[in-house]
């Protein structure tokens, strides 16, 4: 039988070669939480002996940002510091990837006042703009995994004790990564060339709109011409494959930014930097949100609407089964990452300039004549379920089903 550390060197291994893909010469920048130092630590050993020249390191640590939300001065929060953004922005130019380790605390932020956090982000994004263009165009090779904390294992296994709970997230995350194969990277080849099929297939297809019916979901997509699914991975500018997101269930793409109409209802809570937002839905006239309700997280959810013009829009598409191996373990995970990959959602704000044809070489400019939606933020919200059927129509008005009672219908 596997032991626990084997199979945490395998996960380590499957988010340098899977996730990031690191080559040789390369620089790895890997922002991880202090907590998460030990397996920090086996992925600078992976990413070494897989020929990465530097590995540096960003650290950060949720009590300390709880402690500035708590006692710094206003001011603070409209204020980056410049350095870091700086040498962000020039690693990225250098070609470097990028590793993000998160360890989700989904109550952090639920007693500070959602203005103060709005601010901080708004300030946050604007700063690392072309930084995170750079990603979203699939300019660099970047992924995101995550590892258990105590919090974020009791709001999953809130019956459990401590350590029990933690143990079984660590084992639940092995399940969802496939890091408990005889070999995982084997594994997620065979998995996405699954996902690149299904995108195929959408792509043969070319539907000019999706029409969503389900409980308290009545909306229509359409999409941009030139527009193209992706699924099973990217490739950056060099050509050099990698997994933004580890685990992932979905393929993707971008819808007009104009073409979205109707109603539409979140089937799972959504984590949005440390507050939980839950039971919301929107509705939508020519791309825009022109309402929205909330039961709880009503403030944060409207202070992210309000980011900028652009998150009154949608930037994302993204089909995912409810077979998917995530939604069948039942769990709320309370963070993205993994709740995401259990059901279809949509993402509020920036869209992916790579699922449009030359648009990651366009201008913002140019994103923009084509449809593309242009925001400071992209925050995925999750509306799948077993009761969602997804219409797909044809461009010359044919309805073929797409989904029925939540899964593929071919």
């Amino acid at each position: 039988m596997t032991t626990f550390d084997e199979t945490l060197e395998k996960y380590a291994e499957l988010a340098v070669k899977n996730g990031v893909n690191i080559q040789e010469g390369q620089t790895l920048m890997v922002h991880a939480p202090v907590s998460a130092v030990e397996f920090a630590r086996k992925v600078a050993e992976k990413a070494y002996k897989t020929g990465a020249k530097h590995v540096y390191f960003d650290w950060d640590d949720d009590e300390l940002k709880l402690t500035k939300f708590k006692y710094a001065p206003d001011e603070a929060f409209e204020e980056v510091p410049m350095w870091k953004v700086r040498g962000l922005e020039e690693l990225s130019e250098q070609g470097a990837a990028f590793l993000s380790i998160r360890t989700p605390d989904p109550d952090l932020l639920k007693d500070i006042d959602p203005e103060k956090v709005a601010t901080a982000n708004k300030a946050s994004s604007r700063a690392m703009e072309k930084y995170k263009e750079s990603r979203m165009s699939n300019k660099v090779s970047w992924s995101i995994v995550s590892i258990p904390t105590e919090k974020w294992a009791k709001r999953v296994f809130p019956d459990m004790d401590s350590k029990e709970a933690v143990e079984k997230l660590w084992h639940t995350i092995f399940q969802m990564t496939r890091a408990d194969r005889e070999d995982p990277v084997a594994a997620w080849e065979q998995h996405q060339e699954q996902l690149r099929d299904k995108a195929s297939y959408l792509n043969e297809k070319n539907y000019k709109k999706l029409h969503y019916s389900g409980p308290g979901t009545d909306l229509s997509i359409e999409f941009p011409k030139g527009y193209h699914w992706v699924g099973g991975g990217s490739k950056n500018a060099s050509g050099t494959d990698f997994i933004p997101n580890i685990p992932t269930e979905e393929v993707f793409t971008l819808p007009l930014k104009s073409g979205v109409n109707g109603t539409v209802s979140s089937t799972k809570p959504l984590n949005y930097s440390g507050t939980l937002i839950n039971e919301f839905s929107f509705t939508f006239e020519n791309g825009r949100i022109v309402d929205f309700q909330a039961e709880e997280g009503y403030d944060t959810l409207k202070s992210l609407i309000e980011s900028d013009e652009g998150s009154h829009y949608l930037g994302e598409v993204a089909l995912v089964p409810h077979s998917s191996p995530i939604s069948q373990s039942g769990l709320i995970f309370f963070n993205t990452l993994f709740d995401e990959n259990a059901s279809c959602h949509l993402a509020i704000g920036r869209a992916y300039p790579s699922c449009l044809e030359g648009g990651s070489e366009m201008s913002m400019e140019e994103q923009e004549k084509h449809g593309v939606n242009k925001s400071l933020v992209h925050v995925d919200f999750m509306i799948g379920s077993g009761e969602l059927d997804i219409n797909g129509e044809t461009q010359d008005g044919k309805i073929e089903p797409v989904f029925r009672k939540g899964n593929w219908a071919f």
